[in-house]
């Protein structure tokens, strides 16, 4: 199973941020991880490195720097949770460069990030650090547009978000691939009920459907371990259409918290399927978005 041991959460002080931070808090709780809050702040003198900036120049962004770190500080005291005691970076730089090399440099398992997702869904970019992020990142890449349905509560912990259905996506019912086991170590931490959804999108008309979707689900039936199946919390799906809009229609149905989708690769034809689809999941879902590249 996948650890989580050290968590990424890059903070721009809007309220993006702050579902991201909830998220991610009730993660390191869980997972009884290191969590690390990041701002980055763009300085002239990074756009032109070979120019002899004047003194006064140089103490202003000296002031800014102390100015980012206490306001990052005071975003950590005023949404912490249950004792979490973030660790508080501030860096230069462009942003994507920033958080990819801070997630390298400390080990990260898991990025979780905020989203404003407001392009449209035709788009197969969000044209985002985010996007960048998302393509690039040494490791999976939860992105909150919007808190898990409801802002559900732990039990017995009431300050931190709960996951009680996850949706896990594969594109192949014989090999969920790494987004699978992140999805099972989830449900594990939360005690959450987790589907394994495979979308048919090519059908042919002269098949039988039926006996298609048959044979689909016991395919992916088979990639759920007996000791995942006997807790009789997990169970397999399969839907016709477009992939995008009925992993969106079936959160939505089931009022999912987290969706797990794995991505294979990273050359362009995986890329191209990559936005098209996980993009839009992003976009339109009702919930975050668990990326894993594998």
């Amino acid at each position: 199973m996948p650890q989580i041991e050290r968590i990424l959460c890059p903070i721009d002080f809007s309220e993006f941020s702050v579902n991201a931070f909830d998220c991610a808090q009730s993660l390191a709780w869980h997972y009884k991880a290191t969590l690390f809050l990041l701002h980055v702040i763009d300085t002239l003198g990074l756009c032109y490195p070979y120019y002899a900036f004047p003194e006064p120049y140089i103490d202003i962004c000296g002031e800014l720097r102390a100015d980012a770190q206490r306001q990052l500080q005071q975003f950590a005291k005023k949404h912490s949770r249950c004792g979490i005691e973030p660790r508080c970076a501030v860096q230069d730089g462009a942003i994507t460069e920033a958080i990819l090399s801070f997630a390298k440099a400390e080990s990260t398992n898991l990025i979780v990030m905020g989203t404003h997702g407001l392009r449209g869904i035709d788009h197969l970019t969000l044209g985002s650090v985010t996007e960048k992020v998302l393509r690039k990142a040494p490791c999976p890449v939860l992105a909150v547009r919007k808190p898990p349905h409801g802002f559900a509560t732990q039990p017995g912990r009431p300050e931190l978000i709960h996951l009680e259905r996850i949706l896990c996506c594969t594109d192949s019912p014989d090999d969920p691939g790494a987004a699978w086991n992140h999805a099972v170590s989830l449900a594990e931490q939360y005690s959450a009920h987790l589907t394994l959804l495979h979308v048919m999108e090519n059908i042919t008309s002269s098949s039988d459907i039926e006996d298609e979707t048959a044979k689909v689900l016991k395919r992916l039936e088979k990639q759920i371990s007996p000791s995942v199946r006997e807790t009789g919390m997990t169970k397999a799906a399969v839907r016709i259409g477009k992939p995008y809009q009925q992993i969106v229609e079936l959160a939505l149905e089931s009022k999912t918290d987290l969706i797990v989708i794995g991505v294979r690769g990273r050359n362009a034809l995986d890329l191209a399927v990559f936005g098209s689809t996980t993009y839009r999941v992003i976009q339109l879902g009702p919930c975050p978005v668990l990326v894993v590249h594998f």
